[in-house]
């Protein structure tokens, strides 16, 4: 198990980690330490756990927004295969139909 010194609020703490992810939970913090900041400096030192949460919850409604994209995102997905699968099978028989009418029509000249 890792461990790595973040720093958020202009405060350091110590959080384990698996090993490897070090870089990655550094990230995690100073993106966390973004939010603090900017929490802070609208509402101003409302003290470190409500700045903490604040924080917290913007995040996790950001986190919710782009969910909530993707699901939607997902949803166009799957309705543009569904709507090019129609499509393709609608060509599919436009060809079929016109090879028979060609085939047809070369008896009747042949």
């Amino acid at each position: 198990m890792g461990t790595v010194t973040v720093e958020v609020n202009s405060r350091s703490y110590v959080v384990g980690c698996e090993d490897g992810q070090e870089a990655h939970v550094e990230a995690l913090a100073r993106l966390f330490d973004e939010q603090v900041r900017e929490v802070g400096s609208q509402v101003g030192q409302v003290g470190e756990l409500r700045l903490f949460l604040m924080a917290a919850l913007l995040g996790a409604d950001e986190l919710a927004d782009a969910r909530t994209r993707l699901a939607e995102a997902e949803a166009d997905l799957e309705r543009f295969r569904a709507d090019e699968a129609a499509a393709s099978a609608r060509a599919a028989a436009a060809l079929e139909a016109a090879a028979l009418r060609i085939e047809a029509l070369a008896e009747r000249t042949g």
